[in-house]
């Protein structure tokens, strides 16, 4: 679970995204990092028992700064206003598969994960991995857990081609998920729930049902 303090520490650096009031409440934002540093560090000790791909992984390769990278974004906000854990073999900048958990109070957190865009080789091994082995994959992402958890992967159409890839037919089974880019998918995650006392089970929970799916596509990447 997270501590109130957390949150309401994030609620106001979303009103005060300035470096002034930022320095003024370092000790606060202190706090609030130890506080999801425990978050991260409980649940990677668990889930790391549940998937093996990941124990070579420590707490600081699953967590992000809270400064910005301004460089190339309209938003010069300097801070995040959230905080959040990816859990991905060889770490956060690896570009495999993983789990990800992103808190930001205001309805705005979830729990998820999958493969987030990529460079053209690695989404065309993708592609090929769901067309040869589509029974497979449709039983991952069709399994009764998977559908409790996540319903779908994220048909959002800014992830996705307009018209089917080059190399297949439009009457394939899988042209659905082989037009898109990023397979992703995710469960949103109450205000209530990041006080919860069973927050960190919750979250290893769904990561669990995002297993299979994550291996599916490592597998791609890594052969």
């Amino acid at each position: 679970m997270l501590q109130s303090t957390t949150l309401q520490f994030l609620k106001l650096l979303k009103k005060n995204n300035n470096k002034i009031w930022f320095d003024t409440n370092r000790p606060k934002y202190e706090i609030a990092k130890a506080d999801f540093t425990e978050l991260v560090k409980k649940t990677l000790e668990a889930f790391i028992k549940r998937d093996k791909t990941l124990d070579t992984l420590t707490f600081k390769d699953c967590m992000f700064r809270i400064n910005r990278d301004v460089r190339f974004s309209k938003n010069k906000d300097p801070y995040k206003t959230n905080m959040a854990m990816y859990f991905v073999k060889g770490g956060k900048k690896s570009n495999l598969a993983g789990y990800y958990f992103h808190c930001e109070p205001g309805g705005k957190s979830f729990v998820g994960g999958g493969l987030y865009g990529g460079e053209a080789d690695q989404i065309k091994k993708v592609r090929q991995e769901i067309d040869y082995n589509w029974k497979e994959f449709s039983d991952i992402i069709t399994n009764k857990t998977f559908k409790k958890y996540f319903g779908d992967l994220s048909r959002d159409m800014a992830n996705s081609l307009q018209r089917e890839p080059k190399g297949y037919e439009k009457d394939n089974p899988a042209i659905d998920y082989l037009k898109m880019k990023s397979w992703v998918a995710s469960m949103p995650i109450s205000d209530e729930d990041l006080t919860d006392p069973h927050l960190s089970k919750k979250i290893i929970e769904a990561f669990a049902a995002m297993q299979q799916l994550n291996h599916f596509f490592n597998r791609a990447l890594e052969e």
